[in-house]
């Protein structure tokens, strides 16, 4: 039976996670930030300035081009994504998910306050 650690090494391993300082280089170049934490916790903190925001809970159906009502277009299969969350385990998690679903570029950068502290632009939650 697999633990939570169990499938925390298994994302990790998986999904390239990059310093806070090289994701802010990243902002602006036409890469798609999203961040995978609920709206409570993006309300309490803010997030990226322009993030798409998808619950991890729902990036499935977020990224998912079949589920009609649900997609978001930005969720395109050669898409440069970069995840935030936290503390990095959702979006390395949510990484993983979105390479098992055939998205060739994702990214974890962390949580949020790595971003800040590396002088990322926000915006209001």
């Amino acid at each position: 039976m697999k633990s939570a650690m169990d499938y925390l090494e298994a994302a990790n391993a998986a999904v390239t996670r990059i310093p806070g300082a090289d994701a802010v280089a990243k902002h602006g170049s036409g890469a798609v930030f999203v961040d995978v934490r609920d709206s409570s916790a993006i309300a309490d903190s803010g997030t990226i300035a322009g993030a798409v925001r998808v619950p991890r809970g729902f990036i499935e159906f977020a990224a998912d081009d079949t589920m009609e009502k649900f997609h978001n277009p930005v969720f395109t299969k050669d898409a440069e994504l970069y995840l935030v969350c936290g503390a990095g385990g959702q979006a390395a998690l949510a990484g993983k998910t979105l390479k098992e679903m055939g998205f060739t570029n994702v990214t974890n950068i962390g949580g949020i306050s790595e971003w800040k502290e590396a002088g990322g632009p926000m915006e209001a939650g």
